[in-house]
């Protein structure tokens, strides 16, 4: 079996979608019958998203990989053809690059594999540079194709270690060499993207809106982030001159195709459901300390809250999370609506967990966990003669009422109402990131409070 992996044939101004020139590349393969069985989910196309936090490439960060049974030669004689058909290279900001891997029986031993797969591991969260790409390639001896600069080639790899990746977790556990590199590839879900007709790319989506409610509904809570009901949004419709019509994600693949199939909506070119792993949080790194984070990458960092959230010019929300080493500014921005109430409601002295990638020394939230709620505030108190608030009789003197006289030593206790309970909390569907894991998926360490 060889493995194609590509990346970055698609722009943020002209449209495109490398997992169209994926599926583009893998319908040339079925047409051949150099295809592998896609019924399988071992051997479906692979779409792997990286670190979101690289500045240069569109939001979603996709790179695909696509098997086959041809050789090495011809595979990329065939994709090289079909990303100068396709890719958006008259944009100077896209860079194609493909990778071919041959059969795994012929791969040059653990010691390149296992450099492949590292790469990818880094890859999800880390920045990584054409010369990194270029040394594992000299260390594996895969051919490589590269139109501009060759940046594409970053994303390629990346998808053919994701590809290892996946194949190390189907399996047992005896290839793996780093249990937290492991990790990162043991999780995967899946998503039917339906393709539009050439003649209707960048024209609006004809797409019937309760038609997707109803679909959405059947299909949750397996399939997810299909719509966000309170913001009344078809989350699965995107808003670009690409070729996707929709794209319905989920934990299983039949259900996920069900679901597409409900779906009212001007005729679908073709469609083709990947391996992938939206959805998984694989991008965040647990943080020991706060004074540990860097900006670009993402984390979980615990810690208590220092300030009082405030909202500020934009309507976006920031407040501070504190720990034995130092500081670090949180922040709920406009676009995640009603989750910016969550983080309104947090107190100072609450014990939270925030995740989310760290930019300019702030950590762009998009879900927190509550560990421990302050119950009560310390207040000035009141004299129980007149209920007036008391005043402060003078530094370490504790509080005085100036019309009874009466005295107290220090600030009471007040319990205060908590608009929030113990457990995770998270941005709603139309704000999340692609690799971001929805609640509803489960797997956390305390009760959740999921958005629809």
């Amino acid at each position: 079996m060889t493995v194609i992996g590509i990346d970055d044939t698609d722009s943020r101004e002209t449209g495109m979608c490398t997992t169209y020139v994926a599926h583009t590349v893998a319908r040339r393969f079925r047409e051949r019958e150099h295809a592998l069985d896609r019924s399988t989910p071992d051997e479906r196309p692979l779409l792997v998203r990286l670190n979101p936090a690289i500045e240069h490439k569109t939001r979603g960060n996709a790179a695909v990989a696509v098997p086959t049974t041809l050789d090495p030669e011809r595979a990329v004689s065939i994709v090289s053809e079909i990303v100068d058909r396709l890719a958006q290279v008259d944009d100077p900001n896209t860079n194609p690059g493909a990778v071919v891997a041959p059969d795994t029986t012929e791969w040059s031993g653990v010691d390149a594999t296992d450099a492949v797969f590292a790469f990818a591991t880094a890859a999800l969260g880390e920045r990584l540079t054409i010369a990194d790409v270029e040394r594992v390639l000299d260390v594996t001896g895969y051919r490589s194709a590269h139109w501009g600069n060759g940046r594409g080639r970053i994303g390629a790899l990346a998808a053919v270690g994701a590809w290892i990746g996946r194949q190390r977790a189907v399996a047992d556990d005896t290839h793996r060499t780093d249990r937290e590199s492991a990790d990162v590839f043991d999780d995967w879900t899946y998503e039917c993207i339906s393709y539009r007709h050439r003649e209707r790319w960048g024209t609006p989506r004809d797409v019937g809106d309760e038609s997707v409610y109803r679909a959405a509904d059947e299909g949750y809570p397996t399939v997810w982030d299909t719509v966000d009901r309170e913001e009344r949004e078809l989350v699965c419709v995107p808003h670009t001159p690409c070729p996707i019509l929709h794209g319905i994600r989920g934990d299983d693949p039949d259900e996920c195709e069900d679901v597409a199939a409900m779906i009212d909506s001007e005729p679908v070119a073709t469609r083709e459901t990947f391996v992938t792993n939206q959805g998984t949080d694989t991008h965040l790194h647990d943080a020991e300390h706060v004074d540990t984070v860097v900006d670009g990458r993402a984390y979980r960092v615990g810690g208590t809250v220092n300030s009082r959230p405030e909202t500020k010019q934009g309507g976006h929300v920031f407040t501070t999370l504190k720990d034995d080493s130092g500081t670090i500014d949180c922040v709920a921005f406009a676009p995640t609506k009603r989750f910016r109430d969550r983080v309104r409601a947090l107190r100072p002295g609450d014990r939270i967990t925030a995740c989310g990638e760290v930019a300019a020394g702030t950590l762009k939230l998009e879900k927190f966990a509550v560990r421990w709620l302050r119950e009560t505030e310390r207040i000035t108190p009141t004299c129980p003669d007149c209920e007036r608030r008391m005043e402060s009789a003078g530094r370490e003197q504790g509080y005085r009422c100036r019309d009874c006289g009466t005295n107290a030593s220090e600030k009471v206790e007040r319990k205060i109402k908590r608009d929030l309970e113990p457990g995770w909390y998270e941005v709603p569907p139309c704000a999340r990131r692609h690799v971001a894991k929805p609640l509803i998926r489960g797997g956390f360490d305390a009760p959740i409070h999921p958005e629809r």
